[in-house]
C-alpha cells in the first residue's frame, strides 16, 4: 500500500464504490471531501489505515492542492444534480473541476475525471454545459487525462430508481416528462467503479473520453414501468408536456431536495445513451474489457424494500 490515489468526492454514491475498488487493488486512498467527519463509512472498505478522509473544498484551491500532494493519481468525482446555496453548477463542475486538474498538474499526478453523457458546451442545460467546461479544464491542464461519461448510474444507493420507487408509495400518478420518450442506457455503479480502477492501473487510453452505458437502452417510460413491476405497484403514468413540467419545476426547485428542476426538464429533452462513435472507437466499457451488467440482475436486490410487504412480497402488480 505504498501507492497513493486521491479521490475528490469519494464519499458520494459513485465515489464509495470507486474507493472500494481501489482498496481491493491495494492502493492507499485519500478521500477529499468537505466534511471528513461524515465520511467514516468509507474506512471499513479497506484495511486499517488504507482509506483516509481529508478536508478539501473545491472553492478553495489551497485545500484542493494540499489534498493532492504525494498522490500518483487524482480522481475527480465531485458533481451535483441541482444547485443549492453556494453549491452552484459553475462553482462545482466548472471552477472546481479546474482546481482539481490544476492540482494534479502541480503535483505531477495522472488525472481521471468523472463527467456525464450529455456534456455539451452548447447545451441549454447548465448542468450539461458546466460538465463540458469541466472536461475542457481537465484536458487543458492535463492533456493525458482520462474522462468517463456514464449514463444514469444504478445501484443500491442510486438517486433514480430509489426516488421513483419511493414516490410511487405516496402518489397514484407518476409523471412522464416530455412524454417519456427520452432514452437512457443505465450503467451499474460497480461497472463504473471497475472502469475507474482500470484507468488508475493504466489500462485506459490517455487523453480519451469514454462513454459508459449498460447493455440495454430504455425509454424513460420503460424505466418507470420496470420500477413499478419490480415493486409490485400499479400507478398511472401521465405524459407531461415540457412547458407544464417546466412550470411545475419552478415551484419544486424551491425545496431543499427538489424532485424536479427546470434544468433537469431541459436535460430530459435529449437522449442519454452511448454514441455510435464511442462504440466504433472502443471508448466504452467493452473497450476496457468490462462486460456491462444488466439492469434486471441488480434492481431486484435493492428495490424489494419498496414492495408492500418488503422482502416477503412477490414482485407482482397489485
Amino acid at each position: 500500500m505504498e501507492r497513493l490515489v486521491t479521490v475528490y468526492g469519494g464519499s458520494g454514491f459513485v465515489g464509495r464504490h470507486v474507493v472500494r475498488a481501489l482498496a481491493r487493488l491495494g492502493w492507499r486512498v485519500r478521500v477529499a471531501v468537505r466534511r471528513p467527519d461524515l465520511a467514516g463509512h468509507l474506512q471499513p472498505l479497506g484495511a486499517v489505515g488504507q482509506i483516509m478522509p481529508v478536508q478539501a473544498n473545491l472553492r478553495y484551491p489551497a485545500s484542493v492542492l494540499r489534498a493532492a500532494e504525494g498522490a500518483e493519481v487524482v480522481i475527480n468525482l465531485v458533481g451535483i444534480l441541482h444547485e443549492s446555496g453556494r453549491q452552484s453548477f459553475e462553482a462545482v463542475q466548472d471552477f472546481g473541476a479546474r482546481q482539481v486538474a490544476l492540482a494534479a498538474r502541480e503535483v505531477g499526478a495522472r488525472l481521471i475525471h468523472g463527467s456525464a453523457i450529455g456534456a455539451d458546451a452548447q447545451s441549454d442545460a447548465v448542468y450539461a454545459k458546466t460538465k463540458a467546461a469541466g472536461e475542457a479544464a481537465a484536458l487543458a491542464a492535463v492533456p493525458e487525462a482520462v474522462i468517463f461519461r456514464p449514463s444514469i448510474v444504478f445501484g443500491p444507493e442510486d438517486g433514480f430508481f430509489n426516488r421513483f420507487a419511493a414516490l410511487s408509495r405516496l402518489s397514484p400518478v407518476l409523471p412522464l416528462i416530455g412524454g417519456g420518450a427520452t432514452r437512457f442506457q443505465p450503467v451499474f455503479v460497480g461497472d463504473v467503479a471497475n472502469a475507474f480502477a482500470k484507468a488508475v492501473d493504466g489500462l485506459a487510453r490517455p487523453g480519451t473520453v469514454y462513454e459508459l452505458g449498460g447493455p440495454e437502452v430504455f425509454t424513460f417510460k420503460q424505466l418507470l414501468e420496470l420500477t413499478l413491476a419490480e415493486i409490485g405497484r400499479k400507478r398511472l403514468l401521465v405524459p407531461v408536456p415540457d412547458a407544464i413540467a417546466a412550470l411545475q419545476a419552478r415551484i419544486l426547485e424551491i425545496l431543499p431536495n427538489p424532485l424536479l428542476t427546470t434544468d433537469q426538464v431541459r436535460l430530459l429533452r435529449y437522449d442519454n445513451i452511448v454514441s455510435e462513435a464511442a462504440k466504433a472507437e472502443g471508448r466504452t466499457l467493452e473497450g476496457l474489457g468490462i462486460q456491462p451488467t444488466a439492469l434486471g440482475a441488480i434492481l431486484p436486490g435493492y428495490l424489494w424494500r419498496y414492495r408492500k410487504a418488503g422482502q416477503f412480497s412477490k414482485p407482482e402488480a397489485a
